[in-house]
């Protein structure tokens, strides 16, 4: 079984940081793709960042320049080191990450169960 553990949210005043980090433990024996969702309240859940399994990166135009993704690939962990927090990054992240399994040729999307970042005004 794969499970995604998260860790690295809370609180931050406007112009903080935070790095948030997701482990992949269990059953794998690959990860493609994984990625950092946002879901604010009353809102819907939107892409914040992926890397694949090489390093290519993609960020939403709302961080870019302020967040940054990586992983560590040894580690099957992924990070976001978040710079320059403003109000309107509050929101739920979660982690998703695309986990080829032993025995398996299809990867399946695995998530975490979330971490609160609430930026001060």
């Amino acid at each position: 079984q794969v499970q995604l553990v998260e860790s690295g949210g809370g609180l931050v005043q406007a112009g903080g940081s935070l790095r948030l980090s997701c482990l992949a433990s269990g059953r794998i024996s690959s990860i493609n793709d994984m990625a950092w969702y946002r879901q604010a309240p009353g809102k819907q859940r939107e892409l914040v960042a992926s890397i694949t399994s090489v390093g290519d990166t993609n960020l939403a135009g709302s961080v870019k320049g302020r967040f940054t993704i990586s992983r560590d690939n040894a580690k099957n962990t992924v990070y976001l080191q978040m710079n320059s927090l403003k109000p309107e990054d509050t929101a739920v992240y979660s982690c998703n990450a695309k986990i080829v399994e032993p025995g398996t040729l299809l990867a399946t999307s695995y998530w975490d169960k979330g971490t609160q970042v609430t930026v001060s005004s």
